[in-house]
């Protein structure tokens, strides 16, 4: 595991260029602004998970192909808490400069060895994965442990505290918050995996 932070500004730059691809071909194939692709390499915002993948499927990657040269998980079976994976720095968050505002994600193992993604989620005061929904081909749910969750799937939205739980088709579009004033925490799987 790595403990410096993931460049991804840097990596979207060196994958853009292994493609052969200008920053408006990257645009027009990923239904972005040009300059959108030219801020994110020169690491002058970072994209919401939502505009990364949607700038990843212009060059036909996912998440984990973008973010696996940093990945190295334990063998398992068991795993301590200093074995999950921190994906915590992989997570392009929008405007989040303090702790208000963030979702930490740790994964247990290698989740594409076992085509399952097992993650601790912690949710600070006001995180938010962002107003474009998510849309991924998988399934996934959770269990909420602490605190309150706002969980929008397609239509539907529910705040759901501790004890409750989900699981719905991921590619109907949806999206996480976290409304009070505590930290949330979720322990969630999703399988192909997501991250």
């Amino acid at each position: 595991m790595t403990d410096a932070a993931f460049d991804i500004g840097a990596r979207l730059l060196a994958m853009r260029k292994a493609a052969q691809l200008s920053q408006r071909q990257l645009a027009e194939r990923a239904g972005v602004p040009h300059a959108q692709i030219s801020i994110i390499e020169k690491n002058k915002s970072s994209p919401s998970i939502a505009t990364l993948r949607k700038i990843l499927s212009g060059l036909g990657m996912t998440m984990a192909d973008f973010f696996e040269s940093e990945r190295q998980a334990p063998e398992g079976p068991f795993f301590s808490p200093e074995d999950l994976l921190d994906l915590t720095s992989k997570l392009p968050v929008t405007g989040v400069s303090d702790v208000a505002g963030r979702i930490a994600f740790r994964q247990i193992g290698d989740a594409h060895r076992h085509n399952l993604q097992i993650l601790h989620e912690v949710y600070e005061p006001g995180a938010d994965t962002g107003e474009t929904m998510l849309e991924h081909f998988s399934n996934e749910g959770g269990y909420v442990i602490e605190g309150e969750l706002e969980l929008t799937v397609g239509g539907e939205v529910r705040i759901l505290k501790p004890g409750d739980s989900y699981l719905f088709d991921s590619r109907i579009p949806h999206r996480f918050r976290n409304p009070h004033e505590g930290r949330t925490v979720v322990i969630s799987a999703c399988t192909p995996p997501y991250l």
